[in-house]
């Protein structure tokens, strides 16, 4: 099934998870690796100057596909970088689309996290452990709200486990991706969108962000 992803997406990882996600792309059917398109690095420490490599990279126009794919893994981002860098993610190209591996989140700048997606491509099974997708969309309201509570029980910031909240959000908005659109459709995937971009945030409340997924998703 392909895949639609617009934007930027951040991943939590290593430079071996740069290798999963190029797997995961092809199998997807976003891009396939010796794609001219494709734009797949690990770095050994990001600097300004592959920032603005980047940005001039991002701003030529594809060759075969309708997108240029832009995934680097950044092992260590000075705040300098970062800076660079946020003037991509700032102006983003209508023909660019990024993923950033990183090992820990929380070592960029709450500028840069504020522009981009969390994505988590690994291990997914944890969230279907705890919150089956498909089960979740069968349900009543009221049984939703219960689902939900291993996701947010902890709902400390440095209690959340992010991984499993991000993996489920990937999962409902993977089962809405084979649904025809409508208004309430519509309505699911922007809570489901909003719950992704703000639910890693530092003081974010995460319970009212998933309730509004469960009240607001249609049923499927």
């Amino acid at each position: 099934m392909k895949m639609q992803y617009v934007g930027a997406y951040l991943i939590r990882g290593d430079e071996s998870t740069l290798e999963t996600l190029l797997d995961v792309l092809e199998e997807q059917e976003v891009i396939s690796r010796g794609n001219p398109d494709l734009f797949a690095r690990a770095y050994r420490k990001f600097g300004v100057d592959d920032a603005e490599d980047l940005r001039a990279r991002a701003r030529t126009r594809p060759i075969a596909e309708a997108q240029r794919v832009f995934a680097f893994f950044a092992p260590s981002m000075t705040t300098e970088s970062q800076n660079a860098l946020l003037k991509t993610l700032e102006e983003p190209s209508a023909h660019a689309l990024f993923f950033l591996i990183v090992p820990s989140p929380e070592m960029l700048l709450g500028t840069v996290r504020s522009r981009v997606q969390p994505l988590v491509i690994e291990s997914t099974s944890l969230s279907e452990a705890l919150v089956d997708a498909r089960s979740f969309l069968n349900a009543t309201p009221q049984k939703r709200l219960d689902m939900l509570k291993p996701l947010y029980e902890h709902d400390e910031d440095e209690g959340r486990d992010m991984g499993a909240v991000i993996a489920f959000l990937q999962a409902l908005e993977q089962k809405f991706a084979r649904e025809k659109p409508s208004k309430e459709w519509k309505e699911g995937l922007g809570a489901i969108y909003r719950a992704r971009k703000f639910a890693g945030d530092k003081g974010s409340l995460l319970k009212a962000l998933l309730e509004q997924v469960a009240l607001l998703a249609p049923r499927i």
